[in-house]
């Protein structure tokens, strides 16, 4: 089965450059890995620290759901192309909160360009990162998951900065603007 490429918001109000996103998701005993593979003609990433606003960079993320009994609440990451991680719990869609600070999170990217340089032309930039399943245990049921177990899930990408920024998801949140926020729209994460 090919991995799955994500795919624009129809909401999306700025388009900006349409560009190819790949994502793949694996998993082990010790952990659930997320890879993407991103093109990107003009790579920005200006936030550093931890828990910045990531996603007003050139930024991918994974909206994490365990127990898809309970729509309304989920946990975030958000990942820059320098791999700065910003991780909270969502209780949707009253209360983010941002204090989460998710363990053992090992992030590598890899650049193909020259990052926060304008006017040049770069090729692109991938990210994995590998999530511990400790990580989830507030509200997954099993950890590691067992075969069968099902969670759900959306990849979003962050492409461009403003006044140019595209959303492309993995699963369309069918909102009315550029958001991927709706838990009620999540994909499924099969484990076999």
């Amino acid at each position: 089965m090919p991995p799955p490429s994500l795919s624009s918001s129809p909401g999306s109000s700025k388009p900006g450059a349409k560009q190819k996103t790949v994502a793949r998701v694996l998993w082990d005993d010790e952990n659930l890995y997320v890879g993407y593979e991103c093109e990107d003609a003009d790579i920005v990433a200006l936030y550093e620290k931890r828990d910045d606003p990531t996603y007003k960079d050139d930024a991918v993320e994974i909206f994490i759901n365990p127990n898809p009994a309970q729509q309304g609440l989920y946990y975030g990451m958000e990942m820059n192309a320098r791999a700065v991680l910003y991780d909270y719990l969502y209780v949707f869609p009253t209360l983010l909160l941002k204090r989460i600070d998710f363990s053992g999170v090992q992030l590598a990217t890899h650049i193909r360009g020259t990052l926060n340089m304008r006017g040049d032309k770069d090729e692109g930039w991938s990210l994995e990162v590998a999530i511990p399943w400790a990580n989830f245990q507030e509200l997954a049921k099993t950890l590691p998951p067992k075969p069968g177990d099902i969670w759900t899930a959306n990849l979003n990408r962050w492409d461009g900065v403003e006044p140019a920024r595209r959303l492309s998801l993995w699963s369309d949140s069918q909102q009315k603007t550029p958001n991927p926020h709706n838990p009620a729209r999540f994909g499924e994460l099969i484990f076999k």
